[in-house]
């Protein structure tokens, strides 16, 4: 007997080949059935009729920050309203553990990094997961049958380094002794079931102190050390973030990323690929890593978002503004002092030099504020302004743009939540996506879900890409679309029969309405632990979602089902050699 059977779906099935009119019978977890519309006789338990319902493998979420939030929020909202049944943790260098036993203080300098770096409530973390373990095999136990999605978690860098050489790991370098005990102790994470492990090099990236976060103190050889062990365990990865991430790399960036691929003979992927047409030599150099690590038996990825994201700032918070040349000493001023020198023109003037120089790389696009659109406004004097653009409201005024936004944040104490527009949303820039998704290593993805929670909301990219792609621009067919959210994502990790709707396979399926598909405006709630606040966006048209084979989703509302895997290298991946 079947567990459930979905009649008359319209199966998308995420190879990438014709969609069909099928029935899909589910039982114990996987797909038990496929035949063409009244071909099952079996019995079933329950069944529904999907006719004008597209029916796909659950969508699978290459980069995201869950590893907090899965504990006070199993369902991974708001991704698995999506359909993203499958995530992957652990990146950009930054876990939970492992944590030394014999050093309390190191599960708050781990939360106060992540608040600082991630943009994690600081209160959720604390409050939030319990912090029981020490081992990264005792934080997967941790998660373990409590969660709605399946998981897997790369390794941190700056855990590894942390647990190993104690506060020195911020601006010290390991002895021969403790470089082989941090790789002794990536290799039992990776027993345990870690996916390989995640570095960060990035200039962006600093802990709760304001100091370079652990991985940026590495060398070559430490990496390489590293990324070799990855590569003795089956179904591993790497996953890197250089400061040319964020732009262009240098030459010394890409020869390292092409030494760890080729060391580990596995797959390293990185984020964000920010594409651009007023920017045309980016990609091309963006996408050479791929093609010297092909040359030296790697393989390295490049992800990319097939949307715009876009992410609000504050002059009163931390937020991306403080990473522009010479902002972030003004902007980590008392307020009443950050107010008097950004009220003063020179200040001002120095500040908007520094945005548009050459120093300030892809940020420079952050600079053009007469194209900030005014968000939540607290003062009497703001009434009104919210929803209107800043260049209007400056040429009422009589003012250039930095001036007036200046203005406007001082009257709110600087809590004026400020929305920047886009500056690549122009059909040249989409015509430059599509043609460099059909790129061998660029793969849809980086929504960083589960961090910056109160900035940006990139987990809908995957409704909002699919209606996109039906009802809008439609630069790739629906077929191709799924596959890129499902079957490819799937196949870089090795995700063993997960990704595609096949018999045999995992059920992780969604059940959509093609004619709604589509993500809603992002929104503030206050519903994180300790009531801080995050981005939240409903989906819509999705009308079921199952993991393993179990509803989790029904028209945008969890279930309460927690039927989730923590997914573990090797036994739930496979080996993807470049070799």
């Amino acid at each position: 007997m079947l567990d459930h059977l979905i009649r008359r779906a319209t199966v998308v099935d995420g190879s990438g080949g014709p969609a069909f009119a099928g029935d899909v019978g589910i039982r114990d977890g996987r797909i038990a059935v496929i035949a063409p519309p009244g071909g099952v006789t079996e019995d079933t338990r329950t069944e529904e009729d999907a006719t004008g319902l597209v029916l796909a493998p659950g969508f699978v979420d290459p980069h995201t920050h869950y590893d907090a939030q899965l504990f006070w929020d199993p369902y991974a909202t708001p991704s698995l309203n999506h359909g993203v049944t499958t995530v992957v943790g652990g990146n950009c260098g930054f876990t939970l553990a492992p944590l030394h036993p014999g050093r309390p203080e190191d599960a708050d300098y781990t939360r106060r990094m992540m608040s600082k770096v991630e943009g994690m409530s600081l209160v959720a973390l604390e409050q939030g997961a319990p912090w029981t373990w020490h081992t990264f095999g005792e934080y997967l136990d941790a998660l373990d049958g409590r969660t709605a999605v399946n998981a897997g978690f790369m390794v941190g860098h700056c855990a590894l380094r942390r647990h190993v050489m104690g506060p020195d790991a911020v601006g010290g370098q390991p002895t021969p002794a403790q470089l082989r005990q941090m790789t002794g102790l990536l290799h039992d994470a990776v027993d345990a079931g870690a996916w390989g492990l995640s570095t960060t090099q990035s200039s962006t990236h600093s802990d709760g102190d304001g100091r370079p976060v652990a991985s940026r103190h590495a060398r070559p050889d430490e990496l390489i050390a590293l990324s070799t062990a990855v590569g003795e365990h089956e179904g591993t990865q790497l996953e890197a973030i250089v400061a040319g991430c964020l732009d262009r790399f240098a030459d010394e960036e890409i020869d390292l990323l092409v030494a760890m691929s080729a060391a580990a003979g596995r797959p390293l992927n990185w984020n964000v690929l920010t594409i651009d047409a007023a920017v045309p030599e980016r990609v091309p150099r963006q996408l050479v890593p791929s093609e010297r690590a092909r040359r030296a038996g790697g393989r390295i990825v490049a992800l990319t978002m097939p949307i715009l994201t876009p992410m609000n700032m504050s002059l009163g918070t931390f937020c991306a503004l403080n990473l522009l040349p010479g902002w972030g000493e003004i902007l980590a001023l008392p307020v009443p002092e950050r107010i008097a020198k950004l009220r003063d023109p020179a200040v001002r003037a120095r500040m908007l030099w520094r945005a548009d120089s050459e120093e300030a790389g892809v940020f420079r696009r952050l600079a053009d504020f007469g194209r900030y659109v005014v968000g939540d406004t607290y003062a009497k004097e703001n009434e009104g302004l919210t929803g209107r653009v800043v260049r209007d409201i400056a040429a009422e005024r009589g003012q250039d743009p930095f001036e007036c936004l200046v203005g406007i944040c001082a009257e709110d104490e600087l809590r004026t939540v400020l929305w920047p527009m886009p500056p690549d949303n122009d059909p040249a820039s989409w015509a430059l996506r599509a043609e460099t998704w059909q790129h061998e290593d660029v793969l849809l993805g980086g929504s960083d879900a589960g961090a910056h929670l109160d900035r940006m909301c990139g987990a809908p990219y995957t409704t909002r890409f699919l209606g996109d792609c039906l009802r809008g621009r439609r630069l790739v067919g629906l077929e191709q679309a799924v596959r890129m959210l499902t079957d490819d994502p799937a196949r870089l990790f090795g995700l063993r029969e997960r990704g595609r709707v096949q018999e045999g396979w995992h059920a992780d399926l969604v059940l959509f309405d093609p004619e709604r598909i589509d993500a809603g405006p992002a929104r503030l709630v206050h519903d994180l632990p300790g009531d801080s606040p995050r981005l939240d966006a409903q989906a819509r048209g999705i009308v079921s979602v199952r993991v393993n084979g179990v509803e989790t989703i029904r028209d945008d509302r969890v279930t309460g089902a927690l039927p989730g895997v923590v997914l573990r290298s090797g036994r739930d991946t496979r080996t993807v050699s470049t070799r």
